[in-house]
């Protein structure tokens, strides 16, 4: 028999019944019924109960182990009685009496208990993970991830993509978030830089005359942590291919998408095609460019029924240049007036200036602003949002971009308060035409809005005789149930255009040679048309995993402040390992109290 098992702890059936067995394992619970005592054993496999009576030479050994103590027995499996069948097991139509028992790893008393649901503090788990990854709905977490990736790496190859590695110690970048840099002791004063993502490597692999390319790549970026977004580092499906349109990457991606949501989870998907929203239509119909599809409200543009109105507060901003957005609150009539006051309230709390809103009871369009809109006004509003008997609507007003935001947020809360939005499906979609361009307000100079590697829709043309706002790009994103999985872009290859779209942001030939030399370089020398995306692993497992904090889904994050509680880390380094790396730490000057 082997040292230390026969079997998993998830093997055993009744079939087995009569066998002498070997298990390993942690003591998961222990219960004493008056001179029986029950373990239930844990692997990574599942659990297997044993029982001992005093008749056990292993009874005192075992009565004395330590919940999550390691160990080995040896023992006979017997059939359960029928009425202590435990079906929400796999081994529940079995146990193993115990003849044997020998301790592997003794454990102390624990910080935090494995057994049961209790949640713990944030700081506690953190500093005790190997502990947090013990507990049954953490370990199923990480093993669905494991199995996430390896489904992803089968789905691409099967697809004829080949995976590469790029590297991870690389040179700044301008673009993006905040670098994480590394010293380099070979050359006093310099700096690598972790890859945010691996952009310009993927470019120039198909610069270089390979095809279709893929990994699991990791990213690191200094940023401030989000219930979606971890700290320091995160994994994505890093894919680019050559010789493509924005509709083959679509194609290319939205089978494997959907493969690894219906593997790995029983809701529904969305069937590709995708649906395809152009950018400024879902920033009207949904406030933002990450919509939740599950969530049947539409947002509507109602300014024009608001101009000139009695309601002098909107009429008197839209002089100004602001715009009415309406959200539709079905069946929220039924509601008391108390519900519309909350909403309200939530707004101004959440930094906006408020809610105005109309209640409908029985046909009765009822609030101060239905009183001073007037009836046909009103009613007007009604007709255009298709409003029944006891709908409500509420109305955010400002400029564009802060009109969209409200709308957008108090959508999310319309549809969440109301129980509308279900948790049985996943809704995926594309935001395309993305403006190449917008107008940055601090500066009063043109940006770029969203990734300076598009190609812009048109070409060198477009840029010639277009206005640079209404330039669209080929510009992606893949969104499912109002999250963002990746943002993508058919690629700028050619050199001219370019540096002519630089030039428009206000960016000289010199700085894209100075910044972006390495790759504007290599695209002198014959680039093909390309372009690609990088869904976040992460993301998808706590979509899978319907966790609401994607630390769930990581085997060893970071807290909230980028610390690492359990290895200690960041942490303070010896005087000689600055001195070999030619730095010196300076202090943060204090502000005087």
């Amino acid at each position: 028999m082997h040292a230390f098992r026969s079997h998993t702890c998830d093997d055993l059936r009744i079939d087995a019944v009569g066998e002498t067995v070997k298990l390993s394992g942690w003591v998961h619970r222990k219960r004493d019924h008056g001179g029986v005592l029950f373990i239930d054993l844990r692997d990574n496999y599942g659990f297997t109960q044993c029982v001992l009576d005093t008749d056990s030479k292993a009874f005192e050994a075992c009565d004395a182990v330590r919940a999550e103590s390691v160990i080995t027995i040896i023992g006979r499996v017997k059939a359960r009685s029928e009425e202590t069948i435990n079906s929400s097991m796999n081994t529940g139509d079995i146990e193993v009496y115990v003849d044997e028992m020998e301790v592997q790893g003794a454990a102390q008393e624990l910080p935090m208990p494995v057994f049961g649901d209790v949640e713990y503090p944030e700081d506690v788990r953190l500093k005790y993970r190997f502990l947090d990854l013990r507990r049954e709905r953490l370990h199923k977490n990480i093993l669905l991830r494991s199995n996430v990736i390896s489904s992803i790496r089968r789905r691409m190859t099967e697809m004829n993509f080949t995976e590469f590695q790029t590297p991870i110690l690389t040179a700044s970048s301008p673009e993006g978030a905040r670098d994480f840099l590394v010293p380099a002791r070979q050359h006093p004063g310099k700096f690598y830089a972790l890859p945010q993502a691996p952009q310009q490597f993927k470019q120039l692999l198909m610069v270089s005359g390979f095809d279709k390319y893929f990994q699991i790549a990791p990213c690191f970026r200094d940023e401030d942590a989000r219930a979606d977004r971890s700290p320091g580092e995160f994994y994505q499906l890093d894919i680019e291919m050559s010789f493509v349109t924005q509709d083959d990457v679509f194609n290319a991606i939205e089978p494997v998408l959907v493969g690894i949501f219906e593997e790995f989870s029983d809701k529904k998907v969305t069937q590709a095609p995708f649906p395809r929203i152009p950018y400024k239509e879902s920033m009207l119909k949904y406030g933002n460019d990450k919509p939740d599809l599950r969530n049947p409200i539409l947002i509507e543009d109602v300014t024009e029924q608001f101009r000139g109105s009695g309601f002098t507060i909107f009429a008197n901003m839209i002089e100004n240049g602001s715009v009415v957005r309406a959200v539709p609150a079905p069946g929220a009539g039924a509601k008391s007036r108390k519900f519309f006051d909350s909403m309200n309230d939530w707004a101004r709390k959440e930094g906006y200036a408020g809610l105005g809103y109309i209640k409908i009871t029985n046909g009765v369009a009822g609030g101060p602003i239905a009183k001073n809109l007037g009836e046909e006004r009103t009613q007007a509003i009604i007709d255009q949002l298709g409003l029944g008997e006891n709908d409500g609507v509420f109305f955010a007003c400002d400029k564009e971009s802060g009109a969209a935001k409200l709308a957008g947020v108090a959508r999310t809360k319309v549809g969440e308060d109301l129980e509308l939005i279900p948790n049985d499906r996943y809704d995926f979609c594309w935001i395309v035409d993305y403006p190449m361009f917008e107008y940055d307000e601090d500066n009063k100079k043109i940006d770029f809005s969203h990734n300076p590697f598009s190609m812009p829709q048109g070409g060198m043309e477009a840029l010639e005789t277009q206005d640079p706002l209404d330039v669209l790009a080929y510009q992606y994103d893949i969104v499912v149930n109002g999250i963002e999985l990746s943002s993508g872009a058919i690629r700028n290859h050619q050199p001219e255009v370019m540096i002519k779209a630089f030039g428009i942001a206000g960016y000289g030939e010199d700085v894209v040679e100075e910044e972006f030399g390495g790759m504007l370089n290599a695209f002198k020398y014959g680039a093909p048309p390309h372009g690609g995306l990088a869904p976040g692993v992460d993301r998808m497992v706590m979509l899978l995993a319907d966790e609401p904090n994607i630390r769930e889904v990581i085997v060893f994050p970071m807290n909230q402040k980028a610390e690492d509680l359990m290895m200690n880390a960041p942490s303070t380094v010896e005087p000689k390992q600055l001195r070999e790396l030619h730095i010196r730490t300076v202090e943060p000057v204090k502000e005087e109290e």
